[in-house]
């Protein structure tokens, strides 16, 4: 049973994995069951089985790696009582988990073109749970009188947006550094140094 039980995660977190990359790379419409079955190497009967449909799947991906990403910095986090110190954690998570998964920024970027048009409710609850999180650091920061002029929608924004653009910028910064030299695209930078970077630069608008 215990066998069952783990293959049954493992084959459910390379369908996970898959649709991810195929729907950042194609998008929600043109990505079809059949593909996401030949890719993983699963038939279609066993996807639907785990997520009813199409559309229950692209949900189940997004709010994966949205929930992933909260949890971890929920997990950090009990490790400290400062919010800039929880900021920190928040901006670090987000970046490295993007960097381990580069098919997430895309697929919020895709999604975000599309207002929304194939945003699943459960997707949805995931995002808005992830900037409660940010939200709720930011404000404690401020109840604190560490941080003042707080815009927690902005921040969230400049935060998520930066890393996301960041990592699907890449073969593009990749292609101008080859042409330009003396243009610095930043392709050296790793993800530690572009986390702490965005972390110094956000504590410093917000007057620390």
């Amino acid at each position: 049973m215990q066998k069952k039980t783990r293959n049954s995660e493992a084959t459910k977190a390379k369908i996970i994995h898959t649709s991810m990359m195929l729907f950042s790379t194609n998008g929600y419409n043109a990505t079809t069951a059949e593909e996401i079955s030949k890719a993983c190497g699963v038939n279609k009967a066993m996807i639907f089985y785990y997520y009813k449909n199409k559309a229950g799947l692209y949900g189940a991906v997004l709010s994966h790696a949205l929930d992933s990403i909260h949890n971890e910095v929920i997990s950090k986090d009990k490790e400290y009582l400062e919010p800039l110190e929880d900021l920190k954690i928040f901006i670090k998570t987000y970046a490295l988990y993007c960097e381990k998964h580069p098919y997430l920024p895309a697929l919020l970027l895709r999604e975000l073109s599309n207002s929304g048009a194939y945003l699943p409710d459960v997707m949805f609850d995931s995002m808005r749970k992830l900037f409660a999180l940010l939200s709720k650091i930011l404000n404690e920061g401020e109840r604190q009188n560490l941080f003042h002029n707080v815009e927690p929608m902005l921040i969230h924004f400049m935060i998520v947006g930066t890393i996301n653009l960041f990592i699907t910028t890449k073969p593009l910064r990749e292609k101008s550094s080859k042409l330009e030299d003396e243009i610095d695209t930043c392709c050296d930078c790793d993800m530690e140094y572009v986390a702490d970077y965005i972390f110094n630069k956000v504590k410093l608008m917000l007057g620390v």
